[in-house]
């Protein structure tokens, strides 16, 4: 299998400083308690994947991971954005659209030497090691064991250090107050959100909304499964056809994977 490098539209963040160092500066300035009163760091996740029984832990022996094939994403489609939006609940309607939600866009990028043009569905790709986690100040921004990377509604204080450690633009932060919500997809206003992978299907044993309906509507352009099973479909892929970590010079292995760019 071979890699090659690309970049996005702007790099927002390198994410180097580890949240021990974030912390301790800020306790050193006296200014933890002031950040986030009564709130401690949470180790990641426990929560269930399958096809393992119900009630037992991610394991690290699973890689959530997906494979997009560009060569056969259109431009003008938008049935994963859609299929994502209905599924999470991502419906409210806002005035400035740059203060809505998205956890799922499609942009278009151009080589520069050939002229050639791409579209890509771009999402939180759940890095390996994610800069977001690294400078979250109270640990709602986690990974689990499995690799999919997650916010804690619960204990995120919507600083929005993750949006700017995100090199791929790929978290929101929620403005507006959330209407018709469905009841397994937890969000809440002042939250920083993004791509779960759909982890509340993945854990039932499903794929994610945009890869369901992608396959449905014939377009076959994403394949989600574990990287870390040689004879899974996706592992066979990647080992078979030269692939694309997006920004791969700044070493976050990847989880989402791109065919074709």
């Amino acid at each position: 299998m071979s890699e090659h490098h690309i970049n996005t539209e702007k790099d927002s963040g390198n994410g180097g400083a580890s949240r021990r160092n974030f912390i301790g500066a800020v306790a050193a300035a006296g200014g933890l308690a002031a950040i986030a009163p009564g709130i401690h760091l949470v180790q990641v996740s426990q929560a269930n994947t399958p096809p393992r029984p119900a009630g037992e832990a991610a394991s690290k022996a699973v890689r959530w991971g997906m494979l997009i094939d560009t060569t056969k994403c259109a431009s003008g489609c938008t049935d994963c954005v859609k299929a994502c939006a209905t599924e999470n609940g991502i419906n409210e309607t806002v005035k400035d659209a740059r203060q809505g939600s998205q956890w799922i866009r499609k942009i278009d990028i151009k080589e520069v030497k050939t002229g050639r043009t791409h579209s890509l569905p771009m999402l939180c790709q759940h890095c390996a090691n994610p800069p977001c986690v690294d400078v979250c100040p109270t640990g709602a921004s986690m990974k689990r064991a499995d690799g999919i990377v997650l916010v804690d509604r619960h204990i995120c204080i919507g600083c929005r250090y993750c949006m700017m450690a995100c090199p791929y633009k790929a978290r929101s932060f929620v403005h507006q107050p959330l209407t018709e919500q469905n009841p397994e997809v937890p969000r809440g206003q002042g939250c920083v959100e993004s791509c779960t992978f759909c982890v509340h299907r993945v854990d039932k044993g499903q794929i994610p909304a945009c890869v369901e309906t992608c396959t449905k509507e014939g377009h076959n352009a994403m394949l989600f499964g574990d990287l870390n099973d040689p004879n899974s479909e996706i592992s066979r892929r990647v080992a078979q056809v030269t692939t694309t970590q997006v920004r791969a010079d700044l070493k976050l292995d990847l989880g989402v994977r791109y065919q074709g760019i």
